[in-house]
């Protein structure tokens, strides 16, 4: 049991920052304008359920598109890291506030006309949580796993449905109370909180470049060996 707190622990810590739900909440506050609570609610209920999903099939089923590609584990870091990296450098300098993007007044635009639009899938959920980011750090760290084999078996069969189903519920949870956050915080908080994120994504971006690079470097060696 300490096994798979440890193990969901370390997951959550490593998926949370490249997920950012402080964004998905940023995004809702401003494409939800004109929506009641109980639509809010909706939406948000929805959009957990699609990043849960979107988790799952990225877990499982990403191996699978990385052969049918002829994409690499160290490829898939490198790029990874630099795309976590990205965002991170972006959340760190940004050029606008979360809730003055052009894609945040373009919605909020179109909502002021159609008052039933889904948001769930997009943006909230994809890419406002489950972005290329994360995509690619839960295949990265898919076949790291499966490749050490740090976890006994059962721990890697139950752990990260259980990380995803945790994840999905902080961003509900964090959507639900979308008002009280923004009022607690300020929108300063949320550009302070955003920042510290980003510092981490780049930490975590950079030493995904730094495995991907390794291991080629250890591939290379073994040939001229």
């Amino acid at each position: 049991m300490l096994e798979l707190l440890k193990a969901v622990a370390i997951g959550l810590v490593t998926l949370l920052p490249v997920a950012n739900p402080l964004t998905a909440v940023a995004l809702l506050m401003g494409l939800s304008h004109g929506m009641d609570e109980a639509e809010r609610n909706r939406q948000a209920f929805k959009a957990s359920c699609y990043v849960f999903v979107i988790m799952m099939v990225a877990f499982y089923g990403g191996q699978l598109v990385m052969d049918l590609f002829g994409v690499s584990i160290s490829g898939l870091r490198i790029a990874g890291g630099l795309i976590v990296s990205f965002i991170g450098f972006s959340m760190l300098f940004p050029r606008k506030r979360l809730d003055e993007t052009p894609e945040v007044e373009r919605r909020s635009e179109e909502l002021r006309q159609h008052r039933t639009e889904d948001i769930a899938f997009i943006p909230l959920a994809m890419p406002g949580t489950a972005g290329p980011g994360t995509i690619a750090l839960i295949i990265s760290t898919a076949a790291t796993v499966r490749e050490e084999a740090s976890y006994t078996h059962w721990i890697l069969v139950v752990a990260p449905p259980l990380i995803f189903f945790l994840a999905s519920v902080i961003l509900l949870l964090c959507l639900r109370g979308a008002g009280g956050i923004m009022r607690v915080l300020g929108n300063s908080g949320v550009e302070a909180f955003s920042r510290l994120m980003g510092f981490l994504l780049v930490c975590i971006g950079v030493q995904f470049v730094i495995n991907g690079v390794h291991e080629i470097a250890k591939e290379l060696g073994a040939l001229l060996a």
